[in-house]
């Protein structure tokens, strides 16, 4: 879908902007935000850059810096950290071949922490995409991302 039709889909008020960001990114296969872009949502929708740009670096899933296909993120918030996140940061390292805030070779894969997720319930917890994933451990982790691996 091109910026237009989500434009479109959405609507031009300062409100839609979230959707708009987020259904723009997902079209693109660096999957982030760039510059021309920003100066292109700008014109647009009649808003300044600066206004972009404080929703771009606000939202963990949105990113002005090129990503992998999948975006892995690791709630490292207090729930997820006692339950163990860290441990399922240096799993992901270890399977996916890359630290914190990489992208894999292949560029299918970038690997952060973010901050609550919203599923505490289910610490530790990792979003890939849109998706939620709970109470992880190695076999968990590891069965998650051969199903990502094999799409």
């Amino acid at each position: 879908m091109q910026l237009l039709q989500i434009i479109e889909k959405h609507g031009r008020q300062p409100e839609d902007l979230i959707s708009i960001l987020l259904d723009y990114q997902a079209c693109k296969t660096d999957n982030y935000i760039s510059e021309d872009d920003v100066k292109m949502l700008a014109r647009q929708l009649n808003l300044t850059e600066s206004r972009i740009y404080s929703v771009l670096t606000f939202y963990t899933l949105l990113s002005t810096k090129p990503r992998g296909k999948y975006v892995v993120q690791v709630c490292n918030d207090v729930p997820c950290y006692v339950k163990g996140s860290v441990n399922v940061l240096k799993i992901l390292e270890k399977t996916l071949g890359i630290q914190e805030g990489e992208t894999t070779a292949d560029g299918v894969f970038t690997l952060e922490f973010t901050s609550c997720l919203g599923c505490c319930d289910k610490a530790p917890a990792m979003r890939i995409g849109g998706q939620l994933y709970g109470n992880l451990d190695e076999g968990k982790i590891g069965e998650i991302i051969a199903k990502y691996r094999g799409q």
